[in-house]
């Protein structure tokens, strides 16, 4: 099978490829073509892909491409990693936002706005092509805005797109491991919007254990979600939040603490990838042990700013480990090609599944996996503060939909300033002019 990764020449592209070099099944992945726009990073990439394969048997086959159509043509698989506008796209979004007083994350609030107004033409261009040159292809999306990018590519693709994220994924092995339970046998009941979902319940042998850990602030100090969030907010709530729910729960200390900081996440990102991309211009380096140092600094640094604002310590040890969005692919892709039914959490159409939204809605839930796609599962309904976050961040990625579809920079206007997490109508207004002047690729906004 032939697999075509979408911004190949990305940074955690290893991780992916690493998943495929356990795969010994039969009908496994057999070619994995990388296209990317910068044929620097390709190669460098290309070069780690290389080290993880010596003395690997039957190691996928990799080409590289510049040439989208190229790449897509014939693909089995599509794997959507792209990134608009690089990091130094991501860096502006934060430093405008917060130059406002909002936060500027990539996912949430104004920050992710302005990359999902970036992404979401290029997505659709994206999703067109493969209806042409790869009309049975399977396309997994983990570019971000995950959810948003999800839906505004199965307008076009339906239910072959398939969105997937590490954070729920990360969340049920961190309650399972408090709970003394083996994440490979918990079912969980989790649901909600991509970066923006709680964990309602974790059964072991059909028994929900989640009461047992909530009642004991010691276990729920034990693991991440407890210590960011802190055990008697998990009480009060009776679930517990995806760890991106920080930035609503504790906006102002979240943007203070990104305000504060030395750089932002995407500032550090920014000049810890330029610095292992130009090293791997040497052909004397070693390019899977420099890739490896690189990505243990990066995983130990995730949201950094929000555990300082908690005051929640380091990341443990475990969670630096890989196991996250790479596992939930390659277990996504056997479920469809050798119709090997699972659950996982994915990003996916609605249809009835949470009454609250419409059925075209791409909500974040567990779904049943087999040769026919993801299905999603029947959950608990959500909670009226849940349900409230929910409608309103849904109702935004519509208006940013919207605008992508018409330019309308009014429609854009609008998206900031319904979002929860920006104040004002004003400001609203100051950030599309500040984001418009910075970002070419928002230059259709008019």
């Amino acid at each position: 099978m032939r697999l075509t990764i979408l911004g190949g020449g990305g940074f955690r592209l290893p991780l992916v490829y690493g998943a495929l070099l356990g795969d010994h099944a039969e009908g496994r992945i057999t070619q994995v073509v990388l296209h990317d726009v910068d044929p620097a990073r390709l190669t460098a990439i290309a070069r780690v892909l290389a080290d993880q394969a010596e003395g690997v048997p039957d190691a996928p086959r990799i080409t590289v491409t510049t040439d989208l159509d190229e790449a897509l043509r014939g693909a089995d698989f599509v794997f959507s990693a792209i990134r608009v506008g690089g990091l130094e796209g991501r860096a502006a979004d934060e430093r405008i936002a917060l130059a406002e007083d909002v936060l500027g994350q990539e996912t949430v609030g104004a920050g992710g706005i302005a990359y999902g107004l970036r992404t979401v033409p290029v997505a659709v261009d994206i999703a067109r092509r493969v209806t042409r040159l790869a009309p049975d292809a399977w396309v997994i999306n983990f570019t971000n805005p995950a959810g948003l990018v999800t839906e505004a590519m199965a307008r076009h693709l339906g239910d072959r797109v398939i969105g997937i994220c590490d954070s729920p994924v990360g969340l049920g092995r961190r309650v399972a491991h408090a709970l003394g339970a083996d994440p490979a046998t918990v079912s969980l009941d989790y649901a909600g919007l991509n970066h923006l979902g709680w964990l309602r319940g974790l059964r072991v042998d059909g028994h929900d254990e989640l009461p047992r850990l909530l009642v004991d602030a010691e276990l729920l100090g034990s693991f991440e979600e407890g210590r960011l969030f802190g055990a008697d907010w998990l009480q009060s709530l009776g679930a517990i939040p995806n760890e991106y729910l920080h930035y609503y729960y504790f906006n102002r200390e979240a943007v203070r603490a990104y305000q504060e900081a030395e750089q932002t996440r995407g500032a550090f990102l920014r000049e810890q990838q330029a610095t292992f991309y130009a090293e791997m211009e040497r052909p004397d380096t070693p390019a899977l042990a420099t890739w490896d140092r690189t990505r243990a600094e990066r995983e130990a640094t995730y949201m950094a700013h929000n555990r300082e604002a908690a005051g929640a310590g380091e990341r443990d040890a475990s969670d630096l480990e890989s196991g996250g969005y790479e596992k939930v692919a390659l277990a996504l892709m056997r479920a469809i090609a050798h119709d090997r039914p699972t659950t996982l959490i994915l990003n996916v159409r609605n249809r009835a599944t949470l009454s609250v939204l419409d059925e075209a809605a791409v909500v974040e839930v567990p779904c049943s996996v087999d040769a026919n796609g993801a299905h999603p599962l029947p959950v608990s309904p959500l909670p009226l503060h849940a349900t409230g976050l929910v409608c309103a961040v849904k109702a935004v990625e519509r208006e940013v939909l919207a605008a992508a579809d018409s330019g309308s920079r009014a429609t854009a206007v609008k998206a900031f300033a319904l979002h929860p997490l920006v104040d004002s109508v004003t400001v609203a207004r100051r950030l599309v002019d500040g984001y418009t002047r910075v970002h070419p690729a928002l230059a259709y906004l008019r």
